[in-house]
């Protein structure tokens, strides 16, 4: 499990002078990020492979309040990846200074080739690296049905 850990910031709070829903968001694509960085995907590789991820979903659970000033911990799991690359699942937890989790969520992305536009496998040396990253008990393969599992589809105005 990746960590990473930051503290709330009077910019992170809401009217109700809790942690905000936009700095959750924040948080774990930070998180997402560093990890990234670690198994090599910086700014300098994605460009010179022309991807980049994008986020489907993230669906947040919050089970307690956080507040200005306290430190919070966010973990990062690569629970989910198609055996291309090209999909994967990510959870996040959130825990306070004494370890207590108070939010929880899960987000599926893909890797879009910058040139085309269009959803991309990753080349292998990417692929390498994720292979050789940790994965927890509850790992699976995904498969693009598992990318449609809530069958949400766009409704356009006219």
């Amino acid at each position: 499990m990746y960590l990473k850990d930051f503290e709330i910031r009077w910019s992170d709070v809401d009217a109700n002078r809790h942690l905000a829903n936009s700095a959750y968001l924040n948080f774990m694509s930070h998180t997402r990020m560093a990890y990234l960085m670690g198994l090599g995907f910086t700014h300098k590789t994605m460009a010179a492979h022309e991807i980049g991820p994008v986020v489907f979903y993230e669906h947040i659970y919050y089970f307690k309040e956080a507040f200005l000033g306290k430190p919070v911990r966010v973990s990062m799991e690569v629970v989910g990846m198609s055996e291309d690359g090209k999909f994967f699942e990510f959870h996040h937890n959130f825990y306070d200074d004494k370890g207590r989790n108070f939010a929880h969520c899960e987000m599926m992305g893909a890797w879009m080739d910058l040139k085309t536009r269009s959803l991309t496998a990753l080349s292998e040396d990417f692929l390498a690296a994720f292979n050789k990253a940790e994965k927890p008990d509850n790992f699976r393969v995904l498969t693009k049905e598992d990318t449609r599992k809530f069958v949400k589809i766009p409704k356009d105005l006219a």
